[in-house]
């Protein structure tokens, strides 16, 4: 994954309601949610959520797909973890490392 590619999806991740919808969209996986689902559970309004996902759809990190009357959105989990992957490239000496490993890591420095 480019930098600017991970920029933009921080940049779109760095918003309070934009961070709590990625998580959710997370949380329910791959079968995703509608929109008013969405909105009934994060209690954002629809014009704002509207926004919100259309500034994560712009980073790659939210996709959408026609089901009947409704929009379904999911994260976008391939970008998500080509963004982990950058963050973390070269931790542990370059090696894939466990949560363990990456605390350890943190508290060495």
């Amino acid at each position: 994954m480019e930098t600017k590619n991970v920029l933009l999806a921080l940049a779109a991740l760095a918003q309070e309601s934009r961070l709590a919808l990625f998580r959710l969209l997370v949380q329910v996986g791959p079968e995703g949610m509608a929109a008013s689902k969405i909105s009934e559970q994060l209690g954002v309004p629809p014009s704002s959520l509207s926004f919100h996902l259309k500034e994560l759809a712009h980073a790659n990190l939210v996709e959408s797909r026609q089901a009947g009357r409704f929009v379904i959105y999911s994260a976008n989990i391939t970008t998500m973890n080509q963004m982990l992957g950058f963050l973390t490239e070269n931790c542990c000496g370059g090696n894939p490392c466990s949560p363990v490993q990456v605390q350890q890591c943190a508290n060495a420095e």
